[in-house]
């Protein structure tokens, strides 16, 4: 009993020093949101149908219940907003939130900042599965519940399971982690080709044309599929990003505090993998948002995962519409792969990371 007494006022000055520590920045906040409104809004105006910013708010605020608006927009151009841009657009927010928040949920759970989607091998087994159920006809849905995201969960649970296990659980080497899921990204890929070289030319081009990243949205119904496991599954890691902080002090000090690592992680992992899996399964496979992130957010706010969570949805669904725009533009009539654009930014940004670790080191 006095062990534990003691245990819990030692912890205490710990509980409060993470306390006094978060803060989640009022001018933080308010400027991401801004930033993902005026990316959806750009979004939503710019492309080979250019629409008038004025016409676009007044068509948005008239659907807002309670609030009559005379709509100013066309026809054509009412059914191009709110049934090829906005879902684009939304989609593209949900994907850009969803890969950030994952990739925050990973980098603190293995308390490494190097961890991400992409670069644990979980983007290339939620491909791996994903394929294999667009390859084979496996694309069926009952409500939430859908055949692609189920294997796409499947294949990135191996995927971030056997980086684990390569690194023998050592979740404090980020070198060793990181290799590993290297290994696992090359393993998970080269199934994806053997997958892709037996089935027909014209399946297999689709596949590997979606394997690219996209985000062309038919309609509305990959919003409506990828909806609620980020409701869930981001749910999930915002109610532990405070347990993140609290594993940074470390597993001794965690379960000094009541917290159970072991449970922790299996719950953050899990979402994260889940959430993952399921932007995946709509968008192909997209690098490094999870990684860019969460380290744009946490050179403005701080280490704390409370502020870092929250924010990283917020900031990775603007910067994604945002990259949605130049893969629609950039060289338009053609479109780009917004894995290409986001590949482009985050290898360098991944670069400038490792040196200036190996320069602090």
């Amino acid at each position: 009993m006095t062990t534990r007494t003691h245990a819990a006022s030692a912890g205490d000055p710990l509980e409060r020093s993470a306390d006094r520590a978060f803060r989640l920045p009022v001018p933080a906040l308010l400027g991401s949101l801004a930033l993902l409104l005026l990316a959806c809004l750009l979004s939503a105006t710019q492309g080979a149908a250019g629409l008038p910013v004025g016409g676009v708010i007044r068509s948005l605020l008239d659907a807002v219940p309670l609030i009559e608006v005379d709509r100013t927009l066309s026809s054509q151009h009412e059914a191009v907003l709110w049934q090829i841009r906005l879902p684009r657009t939304v989609l593209a927010a949900l994907v850009g939130a969803s890969l950030a928040v994952a990739g925050a949920g990973y980098q603190g759970v293995f308390r490494n900042p190097l961890a991400d989607p992409y670069l644990l091998g979980v983007s290339a087994g939620a491909g791996l599965g994903a394929v294999l159920a667009l390859g084979f006809g496996l694309n069926l849905a009952l409500g939430p519940v859908a055949a692609l995201p189920m294997a796409a969960f499947v294949g990135a649970l191996l995927a971030v399971t056997g980086s684990v296990l390569v690194a023998r659980g050592s979740f404090r080497n980020p070198a060793t982690l990181l290799l590993a899921g290297v290994a696992m990204a090359a393993l998970f890929s080269a199934a994806q080709t053997f997958a892709l070289q037996r089935l027909d030319q014209t399946r297999a081009r689709e596949v590997l044309s979606w394997l690219f990243g996209r985000l062309a949205a038919d309609g509305w119904h990959p919003v409506l599929l990828l909806l609620p496991y980020v409701l869930v599954a981001g749910l999930v890691l915002l109610l532990h990003a405070r347990h993140l902080d609290v594993l940074r002090l470390g597993d001794d000090e965690a379960r000094a505090l009541g917290l159970k690592p072991a449970r922790s992680r299996l719950l953050v992992v899990t979402a994260a993998t889940l959430i993952t899996a399921a932007a995946v399964s709509v968008s192909g496979l997209i690098a490094f948002v999870g990684l860019v992130t969460p380290h744009i957010v946490r050179v403005l706010v701080g280490h704390s995962y409370r502020a870092i969570v929250p924010l990283s949805a917020v900031v990775g669904g603007g910067f994604l519409a945002l990259v949605d725009i130049g893969a629609r533009t950039l060289t338009a009539p053609a479109e780009l792969p917004v894995g290409v654009i986001t590949a482009f930014v985050g290898a360098p940004f991944f670069c400038v990371i490792l040196w200036r670790r190996r320069h602090d080191a």
